[in-house]
């Protein structure tokens, strides 16, 4: 982590000291009001539940202090990715974005932007490096691509949108602010769904959309207010206790993914093992640059869909589960749900069990 990250954990531990009374509660309370005490129209800080309310207020806050921006929460990743590609397209628009990247993305582009008039285009994350972005009014990547872990260059994709007149929109959910920056790097928008790392504990969804040219941004938060896509009080309240301990944890992840990933890739049982920690890996260039370390995702291969069920069946500290992030490590073969991967291609999620224990038990279940 560099200095300027140290402080923006710092600052974000303690945002709430300035504003608060003697005797007032440091954790935010959790404000389940819809409406608020009105007896004037203006001047209110809050009016009407759905259009904002002081526990989104505090969580809000904290991640303007990661993303360094203007903050718009959501219910979920999918509600923050919807109003960021509504708010910046429109009937006769073009869009691309990854094929190899989330699929629920893919799937929102099919059922939703093409039916309203939108032409997407899917290409995969290391070919949009060479494609022509005119006649495009949006360019949405996602990367580290989840779940192959392919990275395109940040900047050089948004200099070249901007030259063809493009906003650039970058999903940072499977590195976070602390460990990527998109917005310094050019993005327009970010979005992320921090129903992941951010909240931590496989409890509480949640979404968020960050920019900082403001008429963009009061589009987004026009968009929660009329779609009705708002967060709940508690989720918020449960984000904003996971985003204080969100550093101490990935340094925990992604130290002992590095150590987990060289040894599965020195595995006799183990293929097409990708890291971008690791040296050899095709995405290691970024590390140290566009991405601060090579995160707490691993992508691997064993010979099938048998071999893959198997393993994670027997291993005892992976958690069979379809998310990332969490404390616990998880995986799943993420064939299942229709990705292009390999029958026997497992993501893994490293958590934030002792390393050496985590390790021993994959060991042994890669072992059978």
């Amino acid at each position: 982590m560099t200095a300027d990250t140290d402080a923006r954990i710092a600052r974000l531990l303690h945002h709430r000291k300035a504003g608060l009374s003697q005797g007032e509660p440091v954790v935010p309370p959790i404000s389940v009001a819809t409406t608020f005490h009105l007896p004037q129209a203006q001047g209110a800080a809050h009016h009407y539940g759905r259009s904002g309310q002081p526990t989104w207020d505090a969580v809000e806050a904290q991640l303007a202090i990661l993303e360094g921006a203007e903050v718009v929460s959501f219910p979920s990743g999918m509600a923050a990715i919807t109003a960021a590609l509504v708010c910046c397209l429109k009937a006769g628009a073009r869009v691309m974005i990854p094929s190899d990247g989330y699929y629920v993305t893919r799937l929102l582009g099919r059922d939703l932007l093409q039916v309203y008039g939108v032409e997407v285009v899917q290409v995969p994350t290391l070919e949009m490096a060479d494609r022509d972005f005119a006649g495009f009014q949006v360019i949405y990547i996602e990367t580290p691509s989840n779940p192959g872990l392919d990275v395109v260059d940040i900047a050089a994709l948004a200099r070249r949108a901007h030259a063809a007149g493009a906003l650039l929109i970058a999903d940072n959910t499977t590195m976070t602010p602390l460990l990527q920056r998109p917005l310094d790097l050019g993005a327009d928008l970010v979005v992320a769904a921090d129903t992941k790392a951010p909240a931590g504990h496989s409890d509480a969804l949640f979404g968020h959309v960050a920019g900082r040219d403001a008429n963009l941004m009061a589009r987004v938060r026009e968009w929660r207010r009329q779609s009705g896509s708002v967060p709940g009080p508690f989720e918020a309240y449960l984000v904003h206790r996971g985003l204080e301990t969100l550093e101490v944890r990935l340094s925990r992840m992604c130290a002992s993914a590095a150590v987990i990933a060289e040894r599965l890739a020195a595995h006799p049982k183990v293929r097409g093992l990708r890291y971008p920690g690791l040296p050899g890996d095709p995405s290691h260039g970024s590390v140290g640059g566009q991405m601060a370390n090579g995160g707490f995702l691993i992508g691997f291969e064993l010979a099938g869909e048998a071999e893959a069920e198997a393993f994670l069946a027997r291993c005892p500290l992976i958690e069979q589960a379809t998310s990332f992030g969490g404390v616990h490590t998880a995986a799943e073969r993420r064939a299942r749900w229709g990705d292009a991967v390999a029958e026997g291609f497992i993501r893994l999620s490293v958590g934030v069990e002792p390393v050496e224990v985590l390790w021993s038990a994959i060991d042994a279940a890669l072992e059978g």
